[in-house]
């Protein structure tokens, strides 16, 4: 099955007023992930960044609107000046190895033992009653 990848935009940093515009973002924090199914269980890897924008005055303006499609407009913006080819490879990478594990985790077992199992409860016998007497 294939990856599907989806932004989550959390915030926005912007300025107040600024080169005569309001609300102009200057940090887009983001999140990209990606998620793919195989054998009944779902595997996710996920890249948390933030990118940074500078708006000069006379520069195409599109003001701050809370909209999913001026969520669309910061996606663009993202996908405008980040390495999302990169992003996508890594986080299929991440998946694979998820999917097909090449490495583990081993441990000093006297540096961090395993605690006891505690033992089983005594099965309790039912005592025989004799009806005959």
């Amino acid at each position: 099955m294939a990856i599907t990848y989806k932004w989550d935009i959390p915030q926005m940093n912007a300025h107040i007023q600024s080169e005569g515009e309001d609300n102009v973002i200057y940090t887009v924090h983001y999140r990209y992930t990606g998620s793919e199914e195989s054998g009944g269980e779902t595997y996710s890897s996920t890249n948390i960044g933030t990118q940074s924008y500078t708006y000069a005055a006379g520069d195409p303006f599109i003001p701050y609107e809370d909209t999913e499609a001026f969520e669309n407009v910061v996606i663009g913006w993202l996908e405008n000046s980040l390495d999302v080819s990169a992003m996508q490879a890594s986080i299929a990478a991440n998946i694979e190895s998820q999917i097909t594990p090449v490495n583990e985790d081993l441990y000093f077992t006297w540096q961090n033992p395993v605690p006891p199992v505690p033992p089983a409860p005594p099965v309790e016998e039912e005592e025989e009653v004799n009806d005959e007497e």
